[in-house]
């Protein structure tokens, strides 16, 4: 179930920072209002996972994950371009998380 918290916690704050690009400075009220639901529901869904997980892991997991899912959004809904060598490294910051999970074992 931890694992599940901690996907709903890198969902929630992907949404809330691609949409923090439509507040406009926090003068769109609804925007607005979206971003900060965004992260205080983050901070909610990584409180649960971290219960079952070493806060380090829940952390290094979101915040790599994080940056992957906001690329691609940036990239769908925004339209921005995205050199290749960024991609290489988004590579590596998955294949970094595979390596924090696998190293981990099945005890979390």
């Amino acid at each position: 179930m931890s694992w599940l918290f901690l996907l709903f916690g890198v969902a929630a704050e992907a949404m809330s920072h691609v949409a923090l690009k439509e507040t406009n400075g926090f003068t769109k009220p609804l925007a607005s209002a979206l971003v900060l639901f965004g992260h205080l529901a983050a901070f909610v869904f990584l409180s649960q996972a971290m219960k079952n997980m070493p806060i380090g892991i829940v952390h290094a997991i979101w915040a790599g994950l994080a940056i992957i899912t906001v690329t691609l959004l940036s990239t769908i809904i925004y339209r921005q371009h995205i050199e290749l060598s960024t991609w290489f490294g988004m590579a590596f910051v998955a294949i970094g998380v595979a390596m924090i999970n696998l190293s981990q074992g099945h005890g979390h």
